[in-house]
């Protein structure tokens, strides 16, 4: 009988671990943490995906119209030497390298130090579409970017507030903690701007309309500060801001909110009261919140209400929940534009020399790159002629995905890795193969901080190689100093030495214990991590959506997740078990409106944005008039708007949108696909 081996899960960001059997490929949920012995159908059925019979087997290159098979050492000598072509013509902020939220943090740590060492910060993740938003303003707030707490704390707390986020169906194992939580007697708040699964396990369920959240939040502050319901003690002695927010929030009554967000102002009331007087606890949010203009804003307006009441540290907890599974290891190894490993600033020049040191160079550049979401403009202008990608599909998962993949035709060099032939590998000048997650050994990080080691499960497929052994190749290739390694653990050892929480720790202990948190459990429990250890209480205005529906667009369009999908659909389309479960992709829309079109449950109609249309069938109910809710795995993201808020996240949650019926499924003339 063979040994399990011990794997974390390829799909959201809660990092559960599973147990493969490598002869059979079958999955059992690990017993210990985080889940517990807990596990989704995602989580069930990982592996399928990997045997799928579209896997990318060899290196391939593009000759005009056609795709043909070369050797691995005469695709990454090809591409380094078009790269440094690149650079010497046009200087290297003319190459730009997408990371991935799916790869270990090996493997997004060699990315980074590429670019970087190459002479570009233009290194970025997908984390710029989802809780960027969240990182900005939590470092603004209490001075790190990331969730304070871990899962096991919930179970304790005495109120969760989960806003702009459906755990039932986005992270559904977490769902045992809040049950947990409210069998302990917590009341669970929920807001959304439909009526979700998570509706269902709530004490009060309140369903806004989008694009008002920060008038919620404000109306809540208002009554715990007018009903003197604050930890005065708190406030006083570890933040900074209160008599801002108070007077900013003097004018966001109840009464006024309810104009603004539809929730009545005595339900509002009630809902302060319960969070304030609860004793402890959590606010939960996803992307309902980050994915508008107001995206940052939104986030410090939910921060504002946890620190009024003193919900930090050891009393309760700040959960921005990721949606990949090392979106948030993505991020802490330095794959994004404005920092270096660990969240640090370009610019904190002690520690820049210090990484510069490790890597054997005596600097690294200091201006900021370009953010995700800031490329295509710049391919267009021409001020990027390259573009690296590992693991990630923009021609899918960017706003107005059309200008996307014109831009991506107009690159000189397109290089994609990853291991399916994605709508965006279409694209490129080099497809390269890479490994799948049990088909390698890394360390992961989830939602909580936690790194966890994944096993190798079995061998590569075809002519494939894992992301680290070609990023390798392609470091020795542009003659890049540092990239000798001969295992993948000597670049986890050379992670662990650029944080001093990690310093002491070995790799063997992350490889048998169940996690190492970076930096540690439980953030803000004495002080927090600002110049004078004290968070900011920051005072926000409502900020108007980008797009306000008319009398052309007269619906408000937002995007929505599915239990038995997984963003872009490359991964469980290919997986038989969930593809049983899934059935087509439905807009959701309000029984009232829909009878006003004409329009009965299973319908196909045409959603039209400023940006396209698409066609869908009709699902009747659960949204509130004058919304529609598209799920975003799809082609969703022809119709969203690429306006961006400050943290460069497009605001995928509101579009004014139009609904029209269709006589057949079929597109009429006029309408894109």
């Amino acid at each position: 009988m063979s040994e399990l081996k011990t794997v974390v899960c390829p799909y959201c960001g809660f990092g559960c671990r599973l147990l493969v059997d490598p002869r059979t490929m079958r999955v059992k949920p690990y017993k210990g943490e985080p889940n517990r012995g807990k596990l989704c159908p995602k989580g069930l059925h990982a592996t399928e995906f990997v045997l799928s019979g579209d896997r990318l087997k060899r290196p391939l290159r593009r000759e005009g119209a056609r795709i043909r098979p070369i050797s691995w050492g005469q695709a990454i000598d090809e591409i380094a030497n078009r790269l440094l072509e690149i650079r010497e013509l046009y200087g290297p902020d003319a190459v730009a390298f997408i990371a991935s939220s799916k790869v270990s943090n090996e493997e997004n740590y060699l990315l980074q130090k590429i670019a970087r060492l190459f002479g570009t910060n233009n290194i970025d993740n997908c984390a710029r579409l989802c809780h960027e938003a969240s990182v900005h303003a939590l470092k603004m707030a209490v001075g790190t970017g990331a969730q304070t707490n871990p899962y096991e704390d919930l179970e304790r707390f005495g109120v969760i507030l989960i806003w702009g986020y459906n755990p039932a169906e986005t992270h559904p194992v977490v769902m045992d903690y809040i049950s947990r939580a409210k069998k302990n007697g917590a009341k669970i708040i929920v807001v959304d701007v439909r009526e979700t699964t998570s509706m269902a396990f709530a004490d009060y369920g309140l369903v806004i309309k989008p694009g008002t959240d920060i008038a919620l939040a404000n109306a809540m502050m208002h009554v715990i500060i007018r009903e003197e319901l604050y930890d005065d003690e708190f406030i006083r002695t570890r933040t900074t801001g209160f008599s801002e927010i108070r007077m900013a929030v003097r004018k966001y009554t109840p009464e006024y909110a309810e104009k603004v967000t539809g929730i009545p102002g005595e339900t509002i009331r009630k809902v302060a009261r319960e969070f304030a007087l609860a004793g402890s606890g959590a606010i939960m949010w996803g992307m309902g919140l980050t994915q508008h203009v107001s995206g940052v804003e939104n986030v410090l307006a939910v921060i504002d209400l946890a620190l009024l009441i003193g919900h930090i540290g050891e009393r309760g907890g700040l959960y921005p929940m990721r949606g990949q599974n090392n979106v948030q290891g993505a991020a802490y190894m330095g794959a994004l534009s404005e920092f270096l490993p660990g969240y640090v600033p370009l610019r904190d020049e002690r520690f820049r020399k210090r990484v510069a040191k490790i890597w054997g160079v005596e600097d690294l550049p200091t201006e900021r790159g370009l953010y995700l979401t800031e490329l295509w403009e710049a391919i267009e202008n021409g001020d990027v002629r390259a573009l690296y990608i590992v693991g990630e599909n923009p021609a899918v998962s960017e706003a107005n995905f059309a200008r996307v993949r014109e831009a991506l035709r107009k690159l000189d060099l397109l290089v994609v890795q990853d291991i399916f032939m994605t709508r965006t590998a279409r694209y490129a000048h080099y497809i390269l193969p890479a490994s799948a997650f049990c088909e390698k050994d890394g360390s992961y990080m989830n939602s909580e901080r936690r790194i966890q080691w994944s096993h190798k499960v079995c061998e590569p497929l075809g002519d494939s190689k894992p992301d680290w052994e070609i990023l390798t190749m392609l470091g020795r290739a542009l003659g890049l100093p540092g990239f000798d390694y001969a295992s993948l653990e000597e670049i986890t050892a050379e992670y662990f030495r650029l944080f001093p929480e990690l310093e002491d720790r070995s790799v063997e202990e992350l490889k048998t214990g169940e996690g190492i948190f970076l930096p540690r459990k439980r953030l803000h429990t004495w002080e927090f991590s600002t110049p004078d250890g004290k968070a900011r209480l920051i005072a926000v205005e409502r900020i108007s959506p980008w797009e306000k529906p008319d009398s052309e667009y007269p619906f408000i369009l937002t995007t929505v997740r599915l239990i038995s999908h997984y963003n872009t659909g490359e991964m469980t389309l290919r997986s038989p078990s969930l593809v049983r479960f899934m059935g087509e992709p439905k807009v959701f829309m309000n029984t009232m409106d829909a009878r006003k079109l004409g329009i009965d449950d299973g319908d196909w109609v045409e959603i039209e944005t400023r940006r396209g249309r698409v066609r869908m069938r009709v699902k009747l109910g659960k949204v509130p008039p004058g919304v529609v809710a598209v799920p975003f795995h799809f082609k969703a993201n022809r119709l969203t708007s690429e306006a961006l808020n400050k943290a460069g996240t497009p605001e995928f949650k509101f579009s004014a949108a139009k609904v029209r019926k269709l006589r057949s499924g079929r597109p009429t003339p006029d309408t894109r696909r």
